[in-house]
C-alpha cells in the first residue's frame, strides 16, 4: 500500500512517516511534498497512490485547490488544527481528520477506515469546498494566511492579515499597514499571495495590487467605465481598475 505526505513542516512530516511505519508497516510513504507547487508537479507525472495524507493549510495556498486540478480517487486523511465539531462533520462525509499533534491510535483508526474505503469514491471536491464555507461561518480556524512574516533589520517580524491595507508589485514585493509602514516580502509573484488570501476580503485589482476592502475610502467611475480606488489615509494612493475588471469589482465590492 502506497501513500502520500502532503506537509509543509519537515519535523511534522517526519513524524507522521515514523508512526505511520510504526503501525502499519505495509504502509510505504513514497514521498512527502512540502507545498502545492511540488505537489501539483508529482501528480503530473506519477499515479495516485493509495492513500493521500494531507495537510490543509501549506506555506504557498490551500491544499483542498489540488482538487480542483485533479480527480483524486484515493482516500484522504486530513492533517490539521480544526474542532472536533468539523472533525465529526467531515467523517460523516467518509473523509478523516487528525489534529496536530497527531494521536497514534486516532491515526490507526484513520488508517484502518482508509483500508475499508479502498473501492469507494472519494468525495467530490464541491463537497469539501461547501462543507468548508460553512465552516467558516463558526468558531473554525481560517483556511486563509493570518499573519505574513516580514524580514526588518535582521529580524522576523509577524504582521497581521486584518492589518494589511494592500499589497503591491514594483521591483519587489510589498505589504502596505493600514498605519503606513511598509515591508518587502519574499514572494515571486502577486499569483502566490492572492492564493492565500480571503476573496472576499482582498481583491486583485490589478497587475500590481491587490487591496484590501476596508482600505477603500472612495471609487472614481470615468466617463471610459474605468475605475479609480483612492485608499484611505495614511496610504492616499490610487489603484486603476481597467473597464473589463469593472463589473466584477462592483460585485465584490457591493455584496
Amino acid at each position: 500500500m502506497n501513500a502520500v505526505i502532503i506537509e509543509d513542516e519537515l519535523l511534522v512530516a517526519k513524524e507522521l512517516e515514523r508512526k505511520i511505519s510504526s503501525i502499519a508497516p505495509d504502509i510505504k510513504v513514497e514521498t512527502v511534498l512540502p507545498s502545492l507547487k511540488t505537489a501539483r508537479r508529482w501528480f503530473m507525472e506519477n499515479a495516485e497512490p493509495d492513500l493521500l495524507f494531507m495537510d490543509i493549510q501549506l506555506g504557498d495556498g490551500i491544499s483542498f485547490s489540488l482538487f480542483d486540478d485533479f480527480t483524486l480517487k484515493c482516500p484522504v486523511i486530513f492533517t490539521t488544527a480544526y474542532n472536533e465539531y468539523a472533525i465529526n462533520a467531515f467523517k460523516v462525509n467518509g473523509i478523516d481528520y487528525l489534529l496536530k499533534p497527531i494521536d497514534v491510535a486516532e491515526l490507526k483508526r484513520a488508517i484502518d477506515k482508509s483500508r475499508q474505503m479502498q473501492d469507494k469514491p472519494a468525495p467530490a471536491a464541491a463537497d469539501l469546498l461547501r462543507l468548508m464555507k460553512s465552516f467558516a461561518s463558526g468558531n473554525v480556524k481560517s483556511l486563509y494566511k493570518e499573519k505574513f512574516i516580514v524580514h526588518v533589520r535582521q529580524q522576523w517580524i509577524p504582521v497581521n492579515t486584518t492589518d494589511i491595507a494592500c499589497f503591491s508589485k514594483e521591483a519587489l514585493h510589498y505589504l502596505h499597514t493600514f498605519s503606513g509602514d511598509q515591508y518587502i516580502l519574499e514572494f515571486t509573484s502577486l499569483e502566490e499571495i492572492e492564493e492565500l488570501l480571503d476573496p472576499n476580503r482582498f481583491y486583485r485589482a490589478n497587475r500590481q495590487y491587490i487591496v484590501n476592502i476596508n482600505a477603500i475610502a472612495s471609487v472614481k467611475l470615468h466617463e471610459n467605465q474605468k475605475l479609480t480606488l483612492k485608499l484611505r489615509a495614511p496610504l492616499q494612493a490610487e489603484i486603476d481598475i481597467s473597464r473589463d475588471k469593472a463589473p466584477a469589482f462592483k460585485k465584490w465590492f457591493n455584496r
